[in-house]
């Protein structure tokens, strides 16, 4: 037990685990899939079009607004582990998780809107209302998707349904993506272009994303519960030390900061790599699309191949050769046949780690209750998406910050040879770096190998 005493966690568990092998409903897994689109209808803008918006549109530094999302991001990876704890403690006759995609679906509707309805107060004003409303939609984000998550590992204690629920999860969320890339800019033209363009665009996706909530609520169930069924809750002070025990956990959530941090990267920088680079804003649509295609197709394809080799051997294997994509784009950034190449090879090896991260993270709870005793599932998805939020903003962040270190100044015709050289930095040389980062973490990732003794212990517990 380590340093976790067993009185502390007697009466509370002694493992959980449900029937490993049930299957669950093509219609319920669909249903699961629906609430990351619904999520993407809103944050993929976020990733793709939030700081454009926020600079050319509403006109703010872009450094001041890169501090903005850094700072709230940490906050709001704060307020992750406290709504863990508190989806952990939650009791209702929905269950623990699926409850606050019911709560949660209209609030996250407005402020969704408001997000995109930068008013004109002034250059202070202006980054006061960025600020709170940031926060704010980042909160309510916080009180759904935690539950969300947390909602795979309760339907489910099976390793390989976990996989193909997260991969409906990512391909739901890949297609929401692809169509906010595509048709952000042209809706916003339709409702003629500035401020009212994406007020009106926005508030077409945020009605729908929470539509997409409720029918993810309506459509899945909660069937795992702990060995104990008495452990209707767990204090916290004892979820964050028997966490702290969990070393694959820990991998994971350092997995996800590194990960994210390259996705908030790439997400922005599209629409700057088009205009200033390839000289043609149109194509951050195929830009975008050559990176997340071939992810929403492998995504049909990559069940089988995670069942042979497993989650961690088939990441490692798509993080190689995501590098050999950024090779292909070094032979000339500028030109954008080889940046389309080399954006679909990196596509392609991301599907693995697509398809994975979440299933992984849900493996996590399993081993922290094997090793304490304690079941953390909200905790242990909270951390988790700490790391998601806080890599997001580092990488948002990263955008305004080094924008602004290489001289970039919003809404002009054309930059300065150093804002150039630094857009082609963060397109190309930044996802490499990220990418060693990657492998050098899954290295010491061994769970996948003693995960199938570790439900058989469980359920022998149960059973005595």
């Amino acid at each position: 037990m380590g340093a976790i005493k067993k009185e502390e966690i007697e009466g509370l568990s002694s493992g959980g685990v449900t029937p490993v092998g049930a299957k669950i409903a093509f219609t319920e897994k669909l249903g699961y899939g629906l609430g990351d689109f619904a999520s993407n209808l809103v944050f993929a803008a976020v990733s793709s079009f939030l700081i454009f918006y926020y600079t050319d549109v509403a006109g703010a530094s872009a450094a001041a607004v890169g501090t903005i999302i850094l700072l709230s991001r940490l906050l709001d990876g704060i307020s992750d582990i406290g709504m863990g704890a508190i989806v952990d403690k939650t009791k209702s006759k929905h269950g623990k998780a699926r409850p606050w995609l019911l709560w949660m679906a209209i609030p996250y509707t407005i402020s969704a809107i408001m997000l995109f309805t930068v008013p004109d107060l002034g250059p202070v004003g202006i980054l006061v209302y960025i600020a709170i409303t940031y926060n704010l939609v980042h909160l309510i984000y916080t009180a759904i998707n935690i539950p969300y998550g947390v909602l795979n590992a309760r339907m489910t204690q099976d390793s390989y349904q976990r996989a193909t629920l997260n991969i409906f999860r990512m391909l739901s969320a890949l297609i929401a993506t692809v169509l906010i890339i595509y048709f952000t800019m042209p809706l916003v033209e339709a409702f003629g272009g500035g401020k009212t363009g994406w007020t009106l665009t926005f508030t077409i996706f945020g009605i729908l994303a929470g539509i997409l909530f409720l029918i993810t609520f309506l459509t899945t169930k909660e069937r795992v519960t702990a060995v104990n069924v008495e452990q209707t809750s767990v204090p916290v002070k004892l979820g964050v030390k028997a966490l702290f025990k969990n070393k694959y956990w820990a991998l994971m959530v350092l997995f996800a900061l590194v990960s994210y941090t390259g996705a908030g990267l790439g997400g922005g920088l599209g629409i700057y790599y088009a205009q200033y680079i390839l000289e043609n804003a149109a194509l951050v649509g195929p830009l975008g699309l050559a990176g997340l295609f071939p992810v929403m197709i492998g995504l049909l394809f990559v069940a089988p191949i995670i069942k042979k080799f497993g989650k961690r051997n088939s990441m490692l294997f798509g993080l190689i050769f995501g590098l050999i994509g950024t090779a292909v784009i070094l032979v000339n950034p500028a030109n954008f046949t080889l940046v389309l190449v080399g954006s679909i090879i990196r596509g392609i090896g991301g599907v693995p780690v697509a398809a994975s991260f979440f299933a992984i993270l849900a493996d996590t709870i399993e081993y922290g209750e094997w090793k304490t005793g304690v079941r953390t599932e909200g905790l242990v998805y909270s951390a988790g998406s700490f790391g998601t939020k806080v890599g997001m903003g580092l990488g948002a962040a990263m955008i305004g910050w080094f924008l602004s270190l290489g001289g970039y100044v919003g809404g002009l015709a054309e930059q300065s040879d150093s804002a150039i050289s630094m857009i082609i930095f963060l397109f190309v040389w930044a996802p490499a770096i990220i990418g060693l980062l990657q492998i050098a973490i899954l290295y010491f990732y061994k769970l996948d190998k003693i995960y199938p003794q570790i439900l058989a212990d469980l359920q022998a517990r149960k059973e005595s």
